[in-house]
């Protein structure tokens, strides 16, 4: 971490910020997202092209230098987009989703552990000798749904057009919700690969969610009664408010850290509390707040990625990484879709684009990292979710602006909209 130029870091960002917001319609118009630009910067600035940044690939321990920076922004950003997605829609919206956002975290998130693993050691098992314990481990970490990435599709006033009003909202909060909720099927994946103890694995599930919940509600509740206490004074402005959820997700983010419960949790029920609370508050808020998450937060962190990926050990792992990346982005979570379409009530549209729209990104590299802190000799399996990771905001940052609009005109030759 030493060696990380933090001055080139901030020159690539900030240049990198210039030209989005130049560009920021056309981009939303052409096959390309703000993370898959980020990304490539990273990689002009890595180890592999100008190597100006200083910061070393991934290596797979958990312990160097870019799996520390990694880590440490990957959750930072995590919270700031939770904190975002459940002050996006109005509460009233919230729970008529909660029901639909719930089966998709109850039910299609555990399928998509399963599936992904299943990919995951028929691809590997033969060619790089990954055992099934090994690949439950990275079918957990790829499972949750990547709320940074798929933002792009869900927010902006083209998303907005294009795309029907509840897709919308099921995707947000789902994408929120099982990113907060993923740690248990993390844990759960350790302990099956033996270096945590079946009653050690339960007891920190059930310690780490009811804190986070505890912590979450708490502080959510006391926030709500701040801005509603400043709002009769005359004492909040829209500015000032957006800054306020900020830090407000850091501050539980930090203390969730400091009391050693779920970190991503509590600051999702902290937002969800907030949110509650604060049901008269204008949306407009949220909505800042989203968009410029969605446009210049990201690149710092992307950069940093594409600065860090692991091309050696790919390498070295060779072209199973293809049917790999194939298939876990195909089977992962479209088939898991459709087939609880019906349930959900989706129509046949919904289902497609919900299915294929669930990337995989800035949560899936945090629990990649997570497994690679707590299960020595985990390198294949951090090395190779990373390249699921990269290959995801790479597919997914092409098909966002297309996908719309095939949802828009699938939409109008049925007579949906």
């Amino acid at each position: 971490m030493d060696d990380l130029r933090i001055d080139v870091l901030v020159v690539a960002v900030a240049v990198l910020g210039l030209a989005v917001a130049s560009l920021s319609a056309r981009i939303d118009r052409l096959p390309l997202s703000e993370p898959l630009v980020a990304t490539g910067v990273g990689v002009a600035v890595g180890p592999q092209a100008l190597d100006l940044l200083g910061l070393p690939p991934l290596d797979g321990s958990g312990s160097g230098a870019g799996a520390q920076v990694l880590g440490e922004v990957a959750v930072v950003l995590l919270s700031l987009s939770m904190m975002a997605i459940v002050l996006r829609y109005p509460w009233p919206d919230v729970r008529r989703a909660a029901r639909s956002a719930g089966v998709l975290v109850g039910v299609a998130m555990p399928l998509m552990a399963l599936v992904s693993a299943g990919v995951a050691w028929l691809v590997l098992g033969p060619a790089a000798g990954l055992g099934a314990a090994a690949a439950l481990l990275l079918g957990a970490a790829v499972c949750p749904t990547d709320p940074v990435l798929s933002s792009s599709v869900v927010t902006g006033e083209l998303a907005e057009r294009d795309v029907d009003g509840r897709a919308r909202r099921l995707l947000s909060l789902e994408s929120g919700a099982n990113d907060a909720l993923a740690l248990p099927l993390v844990v759960v994946a350790v302990a099956v690969a033996g270096p945590l103890a079946a009653g050690d694995a339960a007891v920190e599930v059930v310690r780490g969610v009811l804190g986070g919940l505890a912590l979450g509600l708490a502080v959510g509740y006391v926030a709500a009664r701040a801005v509603r206490l400043g709002e009769s004074h005359g004492a909040t402005e829209p500015g000032p408010v957006v800054v306020f959820t900020l830090v407000l997700a850091v501050g539980v983010l930090a203390a969730a850290h400091l009391l050693k419960v779920a970190e991503v949790l509590a600051v999702l029920v902290a937002g969800l509390a907030l949110n509650a609370g604060w049901s008269g508050h204008d949306r407009v808020r949220g909505a800042t707040l989203d968009e410029a998450l969605n446009r210049y937060a990201v690149l710092p962190f992307f950069v940093l990625l594409g600065a860090a990926l692991p091309w050696s050990a790919w390498a070295e792992t060779g072209w199973v990484l293809v049917p790999l990346v194939v298939g876990v982005l195909v089977l992962r979570r479209l088939p898991v879709l459709l087939l609880l379409a019906r349930p959900l009530r989706l129509p046949v549209r919904d289902a497609v684009f919900l299915g294929w729209f669930g990337p995989i990104g800035v949560s899936g590299l945090y629990y990649l990292l997570e497994v690679a802190h707590r299960v020595p000799g985990s390198a294949l399996v951090v090395t190779t979710g990373v390249a699921v990771v990269a290959a995801s905001t790479v597919v997914h940052g092409l098909t966002g602006s297309p996908g719309r609009v095939l949802y828009r005109r699938f939409g109008s030759t049925a007579g949906v909209r």
